[in-house]
């Protein structure tokens, strides 16, 4: 089943023919950004852990789409999807390092060492093994990771995810000044999204966590959709090594 455009964008087709690869994209803010790709025209691979949801995924995205199960640190799984994109397309436009995971909260004093590990692994090392595999199979426009507003500042109970996740935003000036100019990599920051992956931070608490952001709400996954479209987009032909947090408005808040 081909998806419907979202309203406002029946005229925007900023992704006509173009071919990007998602990972995490099963559902939340991966599923968000790989369906504001199709809705603009292009084609999308899709990753995540479990091959049930990535097909319920497909059927929501249509016949644009197409999802590849398996572990985002592993090799084999990374060489099937870019074989598959080889084969299939001819080409690779776009990569969208969205896969993370988030096991601890607590004290960092606390943290166990091989959880930590974990985190880096999948967080970190994950994204620049996929991006490493992008350029080597072709990758012609831009990269996209995901960051977080835990990575920009003290994130008091998911310390280890802000310093792994400010770890991305370091590597993604690093990629941006070696693969230009060729190849624009650029990062967004998002605060709570009221996503599966979030819920810990917000449920049963959704208002007093609202109150938080100026904006009076948290974030949809919308919310990052539009933005990582627009970084990956010749709209952002000039920008390059660059994090764009997407808070609400909490980085404005007064300090007294």
């Amino acid at each position: 089943m081909q998806s419907s455009p979202k309203p406002g964008l029946e005229t925007v087709r900023r992704f006509e023919g173009t071919v990007s690869v998602i990972t995490g994209a099963s559902r939340g803010i991966g599923l968000a950004i790989a369906q504001r790709l199709v809705d603009e025209g292009g084609s999308v691979v899709i990753t995540g852990r479990k091959q049930d949801s990535l097909d319920a995924a497909v059927a929501q995205l249509g016949d644009a789409a197409v999802g590849i199960a398996g572990r985002v640190d592993d090799a084999e799984h990374r060489a099937d999807v870019f074989a598959h994109v080889t084969q299939k397309h001819g080409r690779l436009d776009h990569l969208v390092n969205n896969a993370g995971i988030n096991p601890v909260y607590g004290p960092i004093v606390d943290v166990d060492a091989a959880a930590a590990r974990k985190i880096l692994e999948v967080n970190v090392i994950a994204g620049l093994e996929w991006t490493r595999a992008a350029v080597t199979g072709g990758l012609s426009k831009s990269v996209v990771n995901l960051a977080s507003v835990a990575g920009l500042g003290a994130s008091p109970g998911i310390a280890f995810y802000g310093i792994s996740k400010a770890a991305v935003i370091n590597m993604t000036m690093q990629l941006a000044f070696e693969l230009a100019p060729a190849i624009r990599v650029n990062a967004v920051a998002p605060a709570v999204i009221k996503t599966d992956f979030a819920r810990a931070l917000y449920e049963g608490r959704e208002a007093e966590a609202s109150a938080a952001y100026p904006l009076g709400r948290l974030g949809e996954t919308a919310d990052v959709a539009g933005p990582v479209a627009f970084l990956l987009s010749d709209d952002a032909a000039w920008i390059t090594g660059h994090t764009l947090p997407i808070d609400g408005g909490a980085g404005i808040r007064p300090f007294l």
